[in-house]
């Protein structure tokens, strides 16, 4: 008989099912209208080689690629362990992702086939002709999602419960490699075309080993609403719960409003947050039971500095900061350890620097950009799917480049400060956008907010105008007062040179705000935006701004800075 090997999803998933079969390790929360769906490690084992035999069925070899275009649901685990257990690759796709980079992503993968939710089918339709490669389409039933179609509509098109409906079947194991390719997650292509992120079998074994690093046991019980085709999701949540049995819980996609209610209901004891997700959860109107919850502490990623303290008295949580790319590189900041504002240090056996543009490491309290490879001195490696270029740059000189502008303080804690390329110059200050995320947030009026920076009207080098994307309560909405509101909090070059009314901020699956959507629409002839002119809020028009730009930040500067404020 084989030997599993734990580093192996599927063969992690096999162990678990013959010594805790019955151990109800998932669990999707119905999202307050529908029943939950719960997967013991035996059914999720039993569905994975259903959905195997499929796949073999449907002609595919090894190495062959499908995409999973689906938010949160437990067949998105049950595919994973199937493309695991048949040698094959699983791409992961934003289920809002639609027209030309739907087709690009499919076509640069190569995919075969695609599993789809129903309300996902209009856009596969739409690009199927575009791609050569499509064989096959399997779509899943979404419930009372909008904007579904029938599977009928679309030729060839299969009812994934149909796959699932087969015979109890048995599949060997056919992975060569625990090192062969298992998935390709796509970037999010803001500097060019979506450049596919290739991993092993063994990465996202490897990955649950985190649990232990950041001393997760098995008596938590984890929630997420990230979206599984992200990898924050799949690495921090899903994986040492697969490991451990932490009975995860998963929404079908972020929800602030029942967030508390839903660690309430599950007794959940961390969950995992995003950037804008903390800004977006403290902007929800204070509740006298905001501490009343079983969360021991946020597993945060991008925690404002500014909301931090107040985040986890509001709370009653810790805040446990840590930072990670989908090509690698990681550094976390253990609970009440270290100081507020840093993403911590990294673990003994990866070598991180903080570097100058000739790759001299900067002093402490200058910035540069932060670069990682492992402590033994080996080189980093990041393989693209098909673009051994990029691949090369990204790892030139043996260092994974992060392209993210960071600086050390005397102790070695490290500050994240902007993106290279990045950063909001405004009258000569660099602008933290979470002191003004923050300020904003606490307004009773704003329910979402997300500050970018804008080229400057005036033209000046490097200078950009700050712009605040706010989501309001129009029935009470005052420009005015949040203008005034603005000015007792915070200093002048903080202040939003704009107010950007938005029915909401444009995300990406990991609910990271998407910068060129917000400067396309303050393009727009029907955009709401507020100026302050003459101390009076008054209606801006297109015309009242530079013409588009790549937005969060300015230009990388030519010569190290030093940090600013925050």
């Amino acid at each position: 008989m084989r030997a599993l090997n734990d580093m192996v999803l599927a063969d992690m998933i096999a162990a678990r099912a013959e010594t805790r079969p019955d151990l109800d390790v998932v669990t999707f929360e119905g999202g307050g209208v529908g029943p939950d769906e719960v997967r013991t490690y035996g059914q999720l084992w039993a569905n994975a080689n259903r959905l195997a035999a499929g796949l073999i069925a449907r002609g595919m070899s090894y190495g062959d690629r499908f995409a999973i275009l689906l938010r949160n649901h437990p067949e998105f685990i049950e595919l994973m362990i199937a493309a695991s257990l048949t040698g094959l690759v699983f791409v992961p796709i934003d289920p809002r992702t639609r027209g030309a980079k739907l087709s690009y992503t499919l076509n640069n993968s190569g995919c075969r086939g695609v599993v789809c939710a129903d309300y996902c089918l209009p856009q596969v339709a739409e690009v199927r002709g575009q791609v050569p490669s499509l064989d096959w389409i399997w779509v899943l039933e979404g419930g009372d999602e909008s904007g579904a179609m029938d599977t009928a509509q679309v030729p060839g098109a299969v009812d994934l419960a149909e796959v699932l409906d087969r015979p109890e079947t048995w599949i060997d194991m056919r992975l060569r490699d625990p090192g062969d390719a298992l998935q390709i997650i796509y970037t999010s292509g803001t500097t060019g075309d979506p450049k596919g992120v290739v991993f092993g079998n063994s990465r996202f074994g490897g990955a649950s080993l985190l649990a232990t690093m950041l001393g997760l046991t098995a008596d938590e019980r984890p929630y997420t609403g990230l979206s599984l085709t992200h990898g924050n999701a799949q690495l921090m949540t899903l994986a040492s719960a697969l490991r451990l049995g932490q009975r995860a819980v998963f929404s079908r996609k972020f929800t602030k409003s029942r967030l508390w209610d839903i660690t309430r209901q599950y007794g959940c004891t961390f969950f995992n947050l995003l950037g804008g997700m903390s800004t977006a959860l403290y902007s929800e109107p204070v509740k006298p039971d905001d501490a009343d919850n079983p969360v021991r502490f946020v597993l945060s990623a991008g925690m404002p500095a500014a909301i931090w303290e107040n985040f986890e008295r509001r709370f009653n949580v810790q805040v446990l900061e840590a930072y990670g790319a989908v090509e690698g590189g990681m550094a976390f900041k253990p609970l009440g350890v270290g100081p507020v504002g840093s993403f911590g240090k990294p673990p003994p056996n990866l070598d991180m620097r903080v570097v100058d543009a000739a790759g001299n490491e900067c002093p402490p309290g200058v910035q540069g950009e932060l670069i990682s490879r492992p402590m033994t001195g080996e080189a980093a490696v990041v393989t693209y799917f098909n673009n051994q270029r990029a691949s090369n740059l990204k790892t030139e000189g043996g260092w994974l480049r992060s392209g993210d502008i960071c600086h050390r303080d005397a102790e070695g804690w490290l500050y994240f400060d902007f993106r290279k390329g990045g950063g909001i110059r405004h009258n000569g200050d660099f602008i933290n956008p979470g002191f003004v995320e923050a300020a904003l947030a606490e307004n009773p009026l704003i329910a979402d907010v997300y500050v970018y920076g804008l080229p400057s009207a005036n033209g000046s080098p490097g200078e950009k105008d700050v712009v605040a994307a706010i989501v309001v309560d129009r029935a009470r909405f005052d420009p005015q007062a949040v203008f005034a509101d603005c000015q007792r909090k915070l200093e002048a070059n903080f202040i939003p040179s704009f107010l950007q009314v938005v029915d909401e901020i444009p995300k990406t699956a990991s609910e990271k705000p998407q910068d060129r959507f917000l400067i396309e629409a303050l393009h727009a002839d029907d955009a709401e935006v507020w100026a302050l002119r003459g101390g009076r809020a008054a209606r801006a028009t297109p015309g009242d701004f530079a013409s588009p730009g790549p937005g969060r930040g300015a230009p990388a500067e030519a010569a190290p800075v030093r940090a600013g404020r925050g």
